[in-house]
């Protein structure tokens, strides 16, 4: 009888056993459901997800030296990506000075699913090492900011900007070439005029397809300061640079004078408080103009008020949250970067942990806020010990202004749907360099148990980040720059 009792005791133990196990097996199946509602919801966002990817480092030996993402030379670093007016040609700048052009190919009607991939168009040397002998420093190559001029003739123009000279660059085709000189050979050489006997036509014959850069114009010594924006008037034929502590305006055609339209350069420099992060022309208003600051300010100014706009017309500012308040908040607080919408009604700017977009008919609050990476606020102090924190995030709006992008670590890249409030977060990496390969959305744990698919906070690479990124100005097309490799994705073609 004891022997009966103990085997129905053992039974019950498996039946409880396999209760257990089959608990199990349906938390993890609810878990998964969840996971892909949680993943349908994201591929929701907008028209846009998923994107695809076409890695372009491959026909580019100026900006990818090296496929090892650990051994790049400094120079190969891209420090600013821009399309131009039509999205056709895509310029990026690096730190050793080359402007890099790819142009938009054609699209192909046979196969509708390539829709014109780029390839590079154009390499050229824009600026050179530099050294100040009167004050007894270096000016880099590296390129700070580019921006294109729209086009009025066959000839494309573009300003390039180190940390002190302004360059107008023209891009030129060539498919012709004259032959049939009189006083010239073929190769070249100079022929002696008597023996010249009868006169020639000379003609043009077709030749390879050749892109020429020339510099057009020069503008230098205006900034005794680093140069950090330019941005050309909607007029076309002026345009702003601005330093850290003024704003110069400019002229198109002429390169021995600007004139000063704001300066924040206390008498004694002991007094200095804040530096300009960034200025942009108002893409509409040509007398409009903002620049922000690193203590998270945007000024507005018009220069219809007076010459040095000294006093602004606006001032954007949020109110600190005193909760929040920590040895960090002024760093944090800085802006980064400003953009207007194309509209013209709305800017964005960056700061450190968000993206905020402002009306510009009202100054005391953003009207929008978006967190970027707030699961890094527990981490401010290490990124402070790394010099993380001074990085300075780009940030960009769709043709349509209704997503707007910008720029995170470990290659990390976000985007914010305006409309539906729905937010993702994808990832530039050489695995997804096939083409057509469709992109994840990405999730950064930032404390608790870690779910699977999800990144830990703490396994982030600090090193990879992406800071400059651009989109198309009429397609779901965009480009984003992670050290020197850059990335161009476009939506899902079906």
């Amino acid at each position: 009888m004891g022997e009966g009792g103990g085997e129905e005791k053992e039974e019950g133990g498996e039946e409880g056993g396999l209760g257990e196990k089959r608990r199990k097996e349906e938390e993890e199946k609810l878990e998964e459901e969840e996971q892909q509602q949680q993943k349908k919801k994201e591929e929701e966002l907008l028209h846009l997800q998923p994107f695809q990817g076409d890695l372009y480092f491959e026909g580019n030996p100026n900006l990818v030296k090296g496929a090892v993402d650990d051994d790049v030379a400094e120079a190969d670093i891209i420090s600013t990506v821009e399309f131009n007016h039509s999205g056709e040609l895509l310029a990026t700048g690096d730190k050793g000075g080359r402007v890099v052009i790819f142009q938009q190919e054609q699209e192909n009607k046979i196969q509708s699913h390539s829709r014109g991939e780029y390839n590079v168009y154009s390499t050229f040397q824009s600026h050179e090492p530099e050294f100040d002998y009167l004050k007894s420093l270096e000016i880099e190559e590296k390129i700070n900011k580019i921006r294109w001029l729209p086009q009025k003739n066959a000839a494309q123009f573009l300003l390039s900007t180190n940390d002190k000279t302004i360059k107008l660059w023209k891009i030129s085709e060539r498919d012709k070439r004259p032959e049939g000189y009189n006083l010239k050979e073929e190769d070249g050489r100079y022929r002696d005029p008597t023996t010249v006997t009868t006169l020639r036509v000379p003609v043009f014959r077709p030749m390879d397809l050749m892109v020429e850069a020339s510099p057009r114009r020069i503008f230098a010594n205006a900034h005794t300061y680093h140069i950090n924006s330019i941005s050309i008037n909607s007029d076309y034929e002026t345009y702003l640079s601005a330093d850290d502590l003024r704003i110069n305006l400019w002229h198109l055609e002429i390169t021995d004078r600007s004139f000063n339209i704001v300066d924040i350069k206390p008498a004694n420099m002991e007094e200095l408080t804040e530096v300009i992060t960034a200025a942009e022309f108002h893409p509409n208003s040509c007398n409009t103009f903002v620049y922000s600051s690193s203590k998270g300010t945007i000024r507005l100014c018009d220069m219809r008020a007076s010459a040095l706009c000294d006093r602004h017309s606006k001032l954007f500012e949020e109110p600190e949250d005193p909760s929040n308040r920590s040895f960090f908040s002024e760093i944090i607080s800085s802006i980064s970067d400003v953009k207007f919408s194309h509209s013209g009604r709305y800017m964005m700017t960056r700061d450190y942990l968000s993206v905020k977009i402002w009306d510009l008919n009202m100054e005391n609050r953003p009207v929008e806020t978006y967190q970027v990476h707030e699961y890094l606020r527990s981490k401010l102090c290490s990124l402070y010990e790394n010099d993380c924190i001074f990085d300075k995030f780009e940030c960009c709006w769709n043709g349509s202004d209704s997503v707007v992008m910008t720029g995170s670590y470990n290659n990390f890249f976000r985007m914010f749907d305006r409309n539906t409030k729905r937010d993702i977060t994808l990832e530039a990496s050489r695995e997804n360099n096939k083409p057509r390969t469709v992109l994840k959305p990405r999730k950064v744990c930032a404390s608790g148990k870690r779910k699977k698919d999800e990144i830990s906070v703490d396994s982030l690479d600090f090193n990879k980040k992406i800071l400059h990124t651009a989109w198309h100005p009429k397609e779901n097309i965009i480009a984003v720059a992670t050290t020197n490799n850059l990335y161009i994705f476009q939506d899902k073609v079906n």
